[in-house]
């Protein structure tokens, strides 16, 4: 059986691009390696990676073309390319029509719901590749609950066709650590013994909720401080300070007293899991994806986009205290290993090539 990947690059980056990277590093360990190298098919491929050396690469390039119409020509390319590669099951990471096992970790039409966007032309062309996709795919993996109901009642898709599947998580990076280590990384990011330490990891402010988490600590005497990880805010508030770019984003986690998110659409968010695999709870909407695979005690849960609930919640999270042990490993309620989701995906892809 020979596997592809489908990506829409192999290159260090977030989302689905990171998962795919995790599954070129599953795959190996699970002996798909040498002359059963994946075909890993994207429209870039940084060769500097070791994970390219995992692959037998095919870059199908799409710069020469506007950003409308850059999906459809990488779809329509793909299937040339994996013919050439005699791939026997393609897993398709991003938007492409023929992948036998489809990857939803999000919708189009889920994003444009909650974010309350107006559908523009450019939306209905994703939106009917997907469709294409999850039509001809023999099984869709859903990274979480809320992504299987929005595939049910936004695209008609049959249950029985759908598999939920969380993703993976790094366990050897996103670890805890005794409490002398967490002080001397509270140290290192400026954050005062006094301090209850929101941790919001975010490249996107708007989009993560920063306005309504201001919104709801405007005004208010909680003794928080919301330390910003990534891009810098575009304005100053009392309660928000900039800590810069994370790489070691696993020491942010470990030196905060809760992370926090408040986003208007997250089919999943990683960032909780790997908050509470290095032990710390997190604040975050209940519309967020992986809130189903958090145990109760490490999770504050507010309503969407409801700044007083919000404000309560952090409230109440406070009580908890701030010189806090790790919460317990037992709070994250799945096996978050690569080797466990890869070995899912191995199994479904076996099942598709015997049936062939």
């Amino acid at each position: 059986m020979r596997i592809g990947i489908s990506a829409n690059a192999l290159k260090l980056s977030g989302g689905l691009e990171r998962y795919a990277m995790d599954l070129v590093r599953g795959l190996a360990d699970a002996g798909f390696s040498g002359s059963r190298k994946p075909a890993f098919f994207a429209r870039k491929i940084d060769p500097a990676l070791p994970e390219a050396k995992l692959v037998e690469p095919y870059r199908i390039p799409v710069s020469f073309l506007p950003g409308k119409f850059r999906d459809a020509w990488f779809s329509w390319a793909l299937k040339r390319a994996r013919r050439k590669a005699n791939v026997d099951v393609l897993i398709g990471c991003n938007r492409v029509e023929g992948s036998e096992i489809a990857i939803c970790g999000g919708t189009h039409i889920g994003f444009l719901n909650a974010t309350g966007r107006r559908e523009k032309r450019s939306d209905r062309r994703q939106i009917a590749l997907e469709q294409r996709q999850y039509g001809a795919a023999r099984v869709i993996v859903a990274h979480s609950k809320l992504m299987r109901d929005e595939l049910r009642t936004l695209y008609g898709i049959d249950d029985d066709k759908i598999r939920v599947l969380y993703p993976p998580v790094d366990g050897a990076r996103f670890t805890p650590v005794d409490a002398s280590v967490r002080a001397r990384l509270r140290k290192q990011f400026g954050f005062a013994d006094d301090e209850t330490v929101l941790l919001f990891p975010s490249s996107s402010h708007v989009r993560k909720g920063l306005p309504l988490i201001e919104e709801a600590l405007a005004g208010s005497n909680l003794p928080v401080v919301v330390a910003v990880a990534g891009r810098a805010p575009d304005r100053s508030s009392p309660h928000v300070r900039y800590i810069g770019y994370a790489k070691n984003i696993e020491d942010c986690y470990r030196a905060a007293d809760f992370t926090i998110l408040a986003s208007s659409y997250e089919p999943f968010g990683l960032v909780g899991v790997e908050s509470v695999m290095c032990g710390t709870p997190v604040i975050f909407p209940a519309s967020i994806g992986c809130c189903d695979a958090i145990a109760a005690h490490a999770k504050h849960v507010f309503e969407p986009g409801d700044a007083a609930d919000l404000r309560r919640v952090v409230g109440e999270a406070l009580q908890t205290g701030t010189a806090r042990a790790p919460v317990s490993t037992d709070a994250i309620l799945y096996d978050a290993s690569i080797a466990a989701h890869v070995g899912e995906l191995i199994a479904l892809a076996q099942g598709i090539a015997q049936r062939r």
